[in-house]
Parts: C-alpha cells; structure tokens; sequence
C-alpha cells in the first residue's frame, strides 16, 4: 500500500516534461491507406508556390531601372548565378546548372524558413525524409552528369583514384574513396541538413516550453527563472534564423562543389 501511494504521488509530481519527437512532428491531415498526408507535406507544397509566385511577379516587368521586388530577386538569382555557379563550377560549364542551384537554395530556405514563422513554426527539413530526397536527387545528377560528360569509367576513376598517389597505395585508398565518395557523401550531405533543422527546433521548443512552465505551473520564485530560459529562447530563435539561411546556402553550395567535380578533368 505504501509503495503504490508513493508511485501515485510520484506521478502526480512529475514536474517539468520536455517536448518529445512527437510534439514536433504534428500527426496527418488525412491518411488514405498508408499515404498520409499532413503539415509538413502541405508546407513543401506551399513552399513551391512561394518561391515560384514571387519570383514570377519580380519578373513581370523586366524594367531597365528595377523596382524593389525586382532588384530583390535579380539580387537572389545573381548570388546563385555567380556565387554558386559560375565561381565555383566554372565559367565554361556553370550555365546549365544554374536552373538546378537556384531552385534548390530558395526551395530549402524557404522550407528552413518556416521554422521561424508563428504559427507556422515548422521547419521541413527537420522531416529525414525531406533531406534524403534533396540528397538523393542531387546526387543522381551529379553522378549522372559526370558519367554523361566523362563515361562510366573515368568518371569513378576519378572518384576513386586521386592523381600522384603510387600506384601500391591504391589497393588501399580505392575502397576508401569509394565509400567516401560515393557512400557517405550523399548521407551526410542530407543529414547535416536535417541535423541542424531538428536539432535547433528541438532547442527552441524546450526553452519556450520551460519558459512556460516555470511561469505558467511552478511560480513563485521559479518563475523569475523563466527570465533566463526566455532570453535563451530569444537567442536559439534568431540563432536559428541565421543557421536556416546557412544550411540552405551550404547544401547548394555542396551541390555546386560536386557538380563541378564531374565536369572536371581528372580527380
């Protein structure tokens, strides 16, 4: 009897409880056998709609002297033309790429973005599988593409055999490229995007819980600590802001850097 009173009371007095992976990931809108559709899927969708609506009507009267919507997005199309093209995969192949590195920043930083956003307040990157889907397209396309400029031989040749290596040494760092290259490139080029998206949500979601509980259930003297937990919680916000923008420029970044390695000679 004295021990089921004490677990009784125990669970009474739990006290403060962080936010699990399901408080952040929200159940579906609607399921239809094993589809289920819900707030992260509508927010990808919608994110199309944004990045293609905006730049859409920036473009819509191509004036000489720009209004400011127009120099915003000529301003956002030049970084992913110069900075991410034509700088880093080079003056004689960047253009066909320029389509592909400008949809992928505005697309990721606007679904990083929603993380920012009230009521919103949900970035979609932090969903695995939304990073693993970039990941895996970007990198069919720079393999494909280096296969398609090189052949199928120079291409992992150069991925896998760097040159003024002696040729014993091979035997050796042939696997280790492999892996490295073709393996492990793509997995953490989608969860270093994932990671921070999750981890950083994560943060804000315990110091605004915290600052709540504090204010809200304990009281007393515990609630001026809700003071420190709150300007944490301003601090993870617009830190998490700037991270947002970072992690969309450096994925496209990588993807620049990659698609570059397979239009080059040699390894």
């Amino acid at each position: 009897m004295i021990s089921n009173g004490l677990v009784v009371a125990a669970g009474e007095q739990q006290g403060y409880q962080a936010p699990t992976i399901d408080d952040m990931h929200l159940p579906a809108i609607f399921e239809i056998g094993s589809f289920a559709f819900g707030k992260q899927m509508l927010l990808v969708m919608l994110s199309v709609v944004i990045v293609a609506g905006f730049f859409m009507y920036a473009a819509r009267k191509r004036a000489m002297v720009p209004s400011r919507t127009q120099f915003i997005g000529e301003m956002g199309y030049g970084m992913a033309r110069n900075s991410l093209g034509k700088e880093i995969i080079g003056a004689h192949a960047y253009k066909p790429f320029v389509p592909l590195l400008f949809t992928a920043f505005f697309f990721i930083l606007v679904n990083n973005l929603y993380g920012s956003i009230p009521l919103i307040q949900l970035p979609t990157m932090s969903y695995v599988g939304s990073a693993y889907a970039l990941a895996i397209i970007a990198y069919v396309t720079w393999v494909g593409v280096g296969i398609k400029r090189k052949g199928l031989g120079t291409f992992f040749k150069d991925m896998t055999m760097p040159s003024g290596v002696p040729p014993v040494i091979y035997v050796i760092l042939i696997p280790i490229e492999f892996m490295s290259n073709m393996l492990i490139r793509p997995a953490t080029h989608a969860l270093r995007l994932f990671a921070t998206m999750f981890g950083g949500h994560l943060a804000i979601m315990v110091a605004a819980s915290l600052t709540q509980y504090l204010i809200m259930e304990a009281g007393g003297f515990a609630a001026l600590a809700s003071v420190g937990s709150g300007v944490l919680g301003i601090f993870l916000f617009f830190l998490e802001l700037m991270i947002q923008c970072i992690q969309a420029y450096v994925f496209t970044l990588l993807l620049a850097v990659y698609l570059q390695g397979s239009v080059s000679e040699g390894h």
